[in-house]
Order: structure tokens, then sequence, then C-alpha cells
């Protein structure tokens, strides 16, 4: 399975927190903690939306065991 990343994911707000927020249901994140994904997002300007998003996508990657940098280009 491929890490997940932002790279690539069409740059519209709502885009990056829809793809952020699958990439949380499917390393089994809570409710809970998609909606603190959400209001942490919004909580800002464009570059603190994509700064969190980033930081969550981490921690799905570190929770599913993935590392992107695994793959050989």
């Amino acid at each position: 399975m491929r890490a997940y990343t932002l790279v690539g994911v069409n740059g519209n707000a709502f885009s990056i927190m829809a793809y952020t927020a699958r990439a949380m249901r499917a390393a089994k994140f809570s409710k809970e903690e998609i909606d603190r994904m959400h209001t942490e997002a919004k909580s800002g300007d464009y570059y603190n939306l994509i700064a969190v998003c980033d930081g969550y996508i981490d921690a799905v990657n570190e929770r599913l065991g993935l590392d992107e940098y695994d793959e050989d280009f």
C-alpha cells in the first residue's frame, strides 16, 4: 500500500480536507478525531489548513505503518 500524501491532491481546501478525512477513516480514526481535524483545519488561513492536514496525513501513515520514502522511484 502506498503512503498517503497531499502531493497531487486537488488544491481546493474542501478537497484537501475530504482526502484527509478519507485517509483517517481508512486508518480507523474516530469520528471525534476527524471532527477535530476539520475544526483545526478551518481555524486559520489556507496555509494553516495545509499544515494541519499534512500533520494528520503523517499520523495516518504512522498508524498504518506506511513510509512515503520506502518506494523506489
